[in-house]
């Protein structure tokens, strides 16, 4: 089964018309965007757009052929002339299934929003998914589906909804999961790339024919990755950003709580809020013990706390001790956390702040915490397959 992306943006497309913004002025070439339409095997036509026709005829493809046209956005969206020769656009209803002369079977999906999803399976058996922007199956239940070959979702702007089809098995590892709808919530090019192979997804320019099953191009979750950052650098946000898509991420804070310390409680929330509710919060600076077992992506943030916590327990502030084993016994609980990153066999996000680009601390102890810090970044990051500096909520890829 072969499918055609007319379009690959957001209603409105990308560029959006009149819109300022930076990433519509920079969605150009391969990154400009009609709104979504799918052709499958040239017979099926999933959304209606204006400039359908010669969409598909720029991808070397006709509608001539084809025999149904089904509508997924919510009510029959802006009013698109119907090019001669093609049929009347309708929609299944929710839960039912169409069964096309060509061979080709389409269910529709239920979904937590106004539209309809569409679960398409080829004459040869492939399976497909089509879900509408902004939109995630509603009903679906952990383990009860199968995987699909290909699902085409809006990823960035329904990063739950990818979640959710994870937990219920309807994406597995070798599902090809395209994004869809794409508008200018980040910006294109490289950084829209980078921010959907994080997740296990792809974007492909518009025109674009895919083969339903052919898992070639479905990119590789890095199982492993350290995102470093200064202060309000945006690297927590990126950090949760990788593993909004999937679902049951165990959340690792080495930071606790802080009898008295209001601001520091106030941190803390703000970090809850933001987090999506399938996510279960571990507070403690016990990272090994998690990095050992096999579960669902572990997200630690971050390290520069967890070293805190270190350097209290072997009295690295006091320069006595340091100097009569506690540098040695530092340099062993680092040596044993770089271990126990190198031998994890689930998912790992590990947050860090990235210091001694600036000020030298004025005390022994601040350059001592400084320089440790650092070599326990270097550490973990030897270990890890990608490495990301984020600097003003811009993510630079160092490694993967």
């Amino acid at each position: 089964m072969e499918v055609t992306l007319l379009g690959t943006g957001a209603p409105a497309g990308l560029p959006r018309p009149d819109c300022p913004c930076a990433a519509c002025a920079t969605a150009l070439g391969d990154d400009a965007r009609a709104a979504t339409a799918l052709l499958v095997d040239d017979t099926l036509l999933l959304d209606l757009t204006p400039g359908a026709a010669f969409a598909a005829a720029r991808a070397g493809r006709s509608l001539g052929g084809v025999r149904q046209v089904l509508l997924s956005h919510p009510g029959n969206g802006p009013a698109v002339e119907v090019p001669a020769g093609l049929p009347q656009p309708g929609r299944v209803p929710d839960g039912r299934e169409l069964a096309l002369l060509t061979g080709h079977r389409v269910r529709a999906v239920a979904m937590d929003a106004p539209g309809t999803g569409y679960a398409v399976t080829g004459p040869d058996g492939q399976r497909l998914l089509y879900l509408p922007p902004g939109g995630a199956p509603a009903g679906l239940e952990e383990g009860t589906a199968a995987a699909y070959d290909m699902v085409l979702v809006d990823v960035v702007g329904r990063p739950d909804a990818l979640a959710k089809l994870r937990a219920a098995g309807a994406v597995g590892p070798t599902t090809d999961v395209v994004a869809v709808h794409l508008d200018h919530d980040v910006p294109p090019g490289a950084e829209v790339r980078r921010r959907l192979a994080a997740a296990g997804a792809r974007a492909v320019p518009d025109g674009a024919t895919l083969v339903v099953g052919a898992y070639e191009d479905v990119p590789d979750v890095p199982r492993r990755t350290l995102v470093l950052g200064g202060a309000r650098s945006g690297k927590s946000v990126e950090a949760e950003r990788r593993l909004e898509a999937f679902p049951d991420v165990v959340y690792v804070a080495t930071g606790g709580l802080r009898g008295g310390d209001q601001e520091w409680a106030a941190r803390v929330a703000l970090h809850r809020e933001r987090r999506p509710g399938t996510w279960r919060t571990v507070e403690t600076c016990e990272v090994l013990p998690l990095l050992a077992e096999e579960g669902p992506p572990l997200l630690v943030d971050c390290l520069s706390l967890w070293l805190t916590d270190a350097m209290d327990s072997v009295g690295a502030w006091d320069d006595a001790v340091w100097a009569d084993g506690g540098e040695r016994a530092l340099r062993e609980r680092v040596a044993a956390l770089a271990s126990a990153v190198r031998s994890a066999r689930r998912v790992v996000v590990l947050v860090s702040n990235e210091v001694g680009s600036g000020i030298v601390p004025a005390t022994a102890s601040g350059r001592r915490y400084r320089d440790e810090l650092g070599r326990l970044n270097a550490a973990v990051a030897s270990e890890c397959e990608s490495v990301v500096l984020v600097v003003a909520g811009q993510g630079l890829v160092l490694r993967g």
